[in-house]
């Protein structure tokens, strides 16, 4: 579960990849003061983000269960609805029109190069956060 008694920190929910490519990701954002937790499939990431505290929900298309843009369209019942970012293995026509009809902040492409993922991560705090941990006045 995200530690939401922590309002200094960024916490970002990852789909539970590959272990490596999920401890990598981990391994360069908590050291920039960064959270994560993984959600082995859709529900689990729906019920994370059902708890609150999530800040950036980054989903797979494809995750189990509950596919990344169900979530997405799940999440808009939610009282806070965080940013997402989509990956995707397929990158159609129709996906990207979908996603940017739910207002999805960025859809990368798989494998996702952690360059570009952290770019959009950064992206996200400028807009949305205006460059600030959240909770932080």
């Amino acid at each position: 579960m995200v530690d939401t008694t922590s309002s200094t920190r960024l916490n970002v929910l990852l789909p539970y990849e590959q272990e490596g490519w999920h401890q990598t990701v981990r391994r360069l954002l908590e050291p920039l003061g960064v959270q994560t937790v993984a959600a082995r499939n859709g529900r689990e990431a729906l019920k994370i983000l059902e708890s609150g505290g999530v800040h950036v929900a980054v989903l797979d298309a494809e995750m189990p269960q509950l596919g990344g843009m169900q979530i997405i369209r799940r999440m808009n019942d939610l009282a806070t609805r965080p940013p997402a970012i989509l990956l995707a293995n397929h990158m159609t026509n129709h996906l990207l029109q979908e996603a940017l009809g739910m207002h999805v902040f960025s859809v990368l492409s798989k494998p996702v190069d952690l360059n570009v993922l952290l770019d959009a991560l950064a992206r996200v705090m400028r807009r949305h956060y205006e460059s600030r941990w959240p909770g932080i006045h």
